[in-house]
């Protein structure tokens, strides 16, 4: 696959810093039942990262140590992580509001029919990809069936209260199916409402509009068609500052499946480690600088406010309305 990493690294983005951290974000693994277009993760059923119990039993400590709110769990596909219902279950007994990015299928698998039971018994928030309302264009970014199984997913949520009952928030994510940026969310969010309402009875609360990186898969999709520079172009025309202090690093830290932490999930893909300077702690030769900090040292250490490490992929989440894992940043 083509790679868009080293046209990524010199840039112009202005500089960031960390602010406030709230929330940690775990890949729990590159193992997915699913292979999508624009996945910056390159996951699929192949893939054979997954994180350890080792390092989830430092996740919920972490989480107590620096008073974290928010454990967003991604993938890959996260319940395919033989220990993900043991760290949910371990995370809300500590009070802690669990994210669980889900693509709606996993749900449908053999072997994980209860999983929907399970996620409403805990109370977790459900962020499920979606990329539109039509099957036609979830077919292409997906393929075929996704979208008839997704649906389906869908109701079953509706059924046990998500998208009904306020502790049981069921979001929606939508992703462009090609080099251009996201409608505006507010109304495509209406769109949605009514289309899945009307079609399938279906209902959800809110829906969050990310843009796709130029970097994995669809990085390479991009160098392939000769689009990469015009989409490059796109982002950079569309950048606006009134985004920055919105970026969802600046309260973010992201651990991949080996436990190395990151700004941001984005950076975990392209290798650019967490600086070792953003986390107080002594020298540890257990982590190269080649892999950057560690989980284990966020464990009673305050986390800094030093720089953020920046691409010219940053350009993605400044564009337009904005984008992170929680949807558009402005109005």
């Amino acid at each position: 696959m083509l790679d868009t990493r080293p046209l990524l690294l010199d840039t112009d983005f202005p500089p960031l810093q960390r602010s406030e951290l709230t929330t940690l974000q775990v890949n729990l693994g590159y193992l997915c039942n699913q292979t999508c277009t624009h996945c910056h993760v390159n996951a699929g059923p192949k893939r054979t990262e997954l994180m350890s119990r080792e390092n989830i039993d430092l996740v919920l400590p972490v989480l107590a140590a620096q008073k974290l709110t928010t454990l967003d769990l991604t993938g890959g596909a996260p319940e395919m992580n033989p220990h993900f219902r043991y760290l949910v279950t371990e995370a809300r007994a500590l009070g802690v509001e669990v994210v669980d990015r889900c693509n709606l299928t996993i749900l449908m698998e053999p072997g994980y029919e209860e999983l929907a039971e399970f996620l409403a018994e805990q109370g977790v928030n459900i962020s499920a990809s979606l990329p539109c309302y039509d099957e036609k264009n979830v077919a292409e970014q997906r393929g075929k069936g996704i979208f008839e199984t997704s649906i389906e997913a869908l109701q079953r949520l509706n059924d046990l209260g998500y998208g009904r009952e306020p502790d049981l928030p069921l979001n929606l994510v939508y992703n462009p199916n090609g080099a251009f940026l996201p409608p505006a969310q507010q109304t495509l969010e209406v769109e949605y409402k009514e289309r899945l309402m009307a079609d399938f009875g279906i209902e959800f609360d809110q829906l969050f509009t990310i843009t796709n990186m130029p970097i994995s898969r669809f990085g390479g999709m991009l160098l392939a068609k000769g689009q990469y520079d015009d989409y490059m172009a796109l982002l950079k025309d569309n950048y606006s500052d009134d985004n920055l202090n919105a970026v969802m690093c600046r309260s973010l830290i992201s651990v991949d499946w080996q436990g190395f932490l990151y700004d941001c999930d984005f950076n975990q893909m392209l290798k650019l480690p967490m600086r070792k300077e953003s986390v107080f702690i002594a020298s540890d030769k257990r982590s190269s600088a080649k892999q950057g900090p560690h989980i284990r040292e966020l464990l009673g250490k305050a986390v800094g406010t030093q720089a953020i490490v920046i691409g010219e992929h940053c350009y993605a989440c400044t564009a337009g309305q904005g984008s992170s894992c929680g949807g558009s940043l402005s109005e």
